[in-house]
């Protein structure tokens, strides 16, 4: 997949595959997606981190992403 999904691709992705899936905000379908959920965590309001943050563990995890950001892993925890 590439880095950028059409609005058409977005809406085709299950809800599963979003690190926000009540608000279908940061898309994971792939490990590009998983990158880039990292690197814009810091937009993610803050009551909804922890949240975002475990989805993106987890969406790496299937991918074999190693997520470098220190903030992510302790919202994590």
């Amino acid at each position: 997949m590439k880095d950028t999904l059409t609005t058409e691709e977005r809406k085709d992705l299950p809800d599963s595959v979003f690190g926000l899936p009540e608000r279908r905000e940061y898309p994971m379908p792939d490990a590009a997606h998983v990158r880039a959920a990292e690197a814009y965590f810091r937009y993610c309001p803050e009551d909804l981190r922890q949240k975002l943050a475990r989805a993106i563990v987890a969406r790496a995890k299937e991918f074999g992403v190693k997520i470098e950001s220190p903030t992510v892993l302790s919202y994590a925890e």
